[in-house]
């Protein structure tokens, strides 16, 4: 199985439960959620970009001091990834998926999964119960009972995030006092862009 690679780095995660953590990013191309906040798009295509071989994605990742590895999009569960992840894994890294959970989940679980579903396209009912974070993207403040409904079919999971629109300035404000109220929530920014790094 080769992979369409949009890009790849070793930086620092800025999102969600592992934020701060060095981590290298894979991300594969292709998404068809069609978020409207989507910082990626240019991701979203899923023809025309170079592909690689789990062996080559581990030499990449060799090359570097990280133990965590990232995999992202895109949506990258639009790929059967038992291959790459069961590579990766073998190795000794720590795996973690970024999904909307809209395709199948892999035969080969990762060590981590950030499951964060959109209206735009139904999740699959499996991620639910597999899901280690929950992620929310506030765009408005209907939203809110969006992710209280995703809350409750998401019990399993070990921490709740409502992460802000980047682009809507006014969802940072409806995010802090929603938490103060709702504390199983916690707030996730996306740190990476506020310190200008990949």
């Amino acid at each position: 199985m080769n992979y369409p690679v949009v890009e790849h780095f070793y930086t620092l995660q800025g999102e969600g439960f592992w934020a701060g953590t060095p981590a290298y990013f894979i991300r594969l191309g292709g998404c068809d959620v069609g978020c409207v906040w989507c910082d990626t798009r240019y991701s979203w295509k899923k023809e025309g970009w170079p592909l690689f071989s789990p062996e080559e994605i581990l030499s990449w990742v060799r090359q570097t001091p990280a133990s965590h590895v990232v995999l992202t999009g895109g949506e990258p569960t639009m790929y059967p990834l038992d291959p790459l992840i069961t590579k990766l894994q073998e190795e000794g890294y720590f795996v973690q998926i970024e999904t909307s959970g809209a395709y199948p989940l892999p035969s080969v679980l990762p060590n981590w999964i950030t499951f964060s579903p959109k209206r735009f396209k139904e999740p699959l009912p499996a991620w639910y119960a597999q899901a280690h974070e929950l992620k929310i993207v506030i765009h408005a403040k209907s939203d809110f009972r969006w992710a209280e409904l995703q809350r409750s079919r998401c019990e399993a999971a070990q921490a709740y995030f409502l992460q802000p629109d980047f682009y809507n300035p006014s969802a940072l404000e409806w995010i802090i006092e929603y938490v103060k109220t709702h504390p199983t929530w916690r707030l996730s920014m996306q740190w990476h862009r506020y310190l200008a790094i990949p």
